[in-house]
């Protein structure tokens, strides 16, 4: 779902765009992006992993029967932990990088040093040096965070949570991973809301990861377990109503050909379309009324939606928006799902449908034409909450817990503004 300031951004962005220059072309655009060794769902070739600090590139699912044994055993290490006293406050101050010298470096090594992301061996001088940038660059990735070994203020704030606090959160999470352990099914999407990201596994192994956006704190995505049914191809948009009151009239207000400009019809209860002329922009009328956008590159949800049966009326979807994967907090939705290179996830979901293969879904979005593709073996999907878990190789990953669901205020670090 699209907020009203991405709504903004999306529709007025992209409004005069060049029409494909012919079919031929558009057949070798598609051959290039097919024979791409990393296929990317836009022409730019966004990095698909930025967003992605700290997820572990190994094939083995958050999911995995093996998770809930792994986040046991890191339980018993953070119990030692706290028993030995837990790790030092690392005074939070100017930005420490590589070259810095301070006093507090010494105690950031200790702090690092416990934790296991830094050598015992490493010394303890006041030098930010290389083994310290490398050993907080750890840190950062598996707290989700940029690897990029500078102590700001997110760093600083995750890194002075206290040990007994992050031994709670493996406690909680190994809860809730212990409720999914069971057969999930041969092949699942699973969306990780806290730590915006999506895996889609098959036969017990990981065939895909996505960075995601995902709901805000008033607009939270919710938890929930469906089945993938549909993907529909060049999507139509349907405003919200709080969209139409709060944004649409507004514009109308300003400039009479808003919608018009950016392939927004109007409709009536029995489906008839309305002229926008002839609606009164200075009440709120037009909220009786659906606002729906044309299949485009324009279009809110741009070229694909993934639908699944939920009372929350949430679904996944493309964005033309790629910018918002790059950021830290990915929390900017009403509570739909966006995925980045959601094209790569779509072929996965369809390729037990005959006629639905990689070419035929570019052929089709790049063609524009509207189109729903009904999945011949429905994939099941579920939207968890995870904050904390232990991959193989024994990275114990936290995540910020963005809606306050894990029990302790300083695990709610979404309000800090900077790095």
């Amino acid at each position: 779902m699209m907020d009203r300031r991405k709504f903004l951004l999306g529709t007025v962005a992209l409004a005069a765009l060049p029409n494909v220059a012919s079919a031929a072309y558009a057949e070798s655009a598609i051959d290039r992006l097919l024979q791409r060794q990393s296929k990317s769902s836009w022409s730019d070739e966004f990095d698909s992993r930025k967003g992605e600090a700290g997820m572990s590139q190994s094939s083995e699912p958050i999911f995995s029967e093996r998770t809930p044994a792994l986040i046991e055993q890191a339980i018993i290490q953070y119990r030692q932990i706290v028993t030995n006293g837990g790790w030092p406050v690392v005074p939070a101050g100017s930005k420490l990088k590589l070259g810095s010298v301070s006093s507090a470096v010494p105690i950031l090594r200790r702090r690092l040093i416990i934790s296991g992301d830094l050598a015992a061996t490493a010394g303890q001088s006041e030098v930010y040096d290389s083994w310290v940038d490398a050993a907080v660059r750890r840190f950062q990735a598996r707290h989700g965070l940029p690897a990029d070994g500078v102590l700001g203020n997110y760093t600083f704030a995750a890194m002075n949570i206290p040990a007994s606090t992050r031994l709670m959160q493996l406690e909680t999470n190994l809860v809730r991973l212990r409720s999914m352990s069971g057969y999930l099914g041969d092949r699942y999407v699973m969306v990780n809301i806290p730590a915006a990201h999506i895996e889609a596994v098959e036969n017990g192994r990981v065939a895909s990861r996505h960075t995601a956006i995902v709901g805000k704190v008033d607009r939270q995505t919710p938890i929930l377990n469906s089945k993938i049914q549909q993907i529909n191809l060049n999507p139509y948009w349907t405003a919200p109503k709080s969209i139409v009151r709060k944004d649409i009239i507004p514009l109308m207000q300003k400039d009479p050909t808003y919608l018009q400009r950016n392939s927004i019809r109007i409709f009536g209860p029995d489906g008839s379309e309305i002229p926008p002329e002839t609606i009164d922009w200075n009440t709120e009328e037009a909220v009786n009324y659906m606002f729906r956008q044309d299949p485009g590159k324009i279009n809110a949800m741009a070229s694909v939606k993934i639908n699944f049966p939920n009372p929350h009326a949430v679904y996944m979807h493309d964005t033309p928006q790629q910018g918002l994967f790059g950021r830290l907090m990915r929390f900017e939705s009403s509570g739909c799902v966006r995925v980045q290179n959601v094209r790569d996830l779509v072929a996965w979901l369809t390729k037990d449908t005959p006629g639905w293969d990689r070419r035929q879904l570019e052929n089709v979005i790049e063609s524009g034409e509207r189109v729903d593709v009904e999945l011949t073996n429905p994939v099941p999907v579920y939207f968890t909450y995870i904050t904390a878990w232990a991959t193989p190789d024994g990275t114990v990953q936290f995540r910020d817990d963005i809606y306050h669901r894990d029990g302790a205020e300083e695990l709610v670090l979404g309000t800090t503004d900077s790095l």
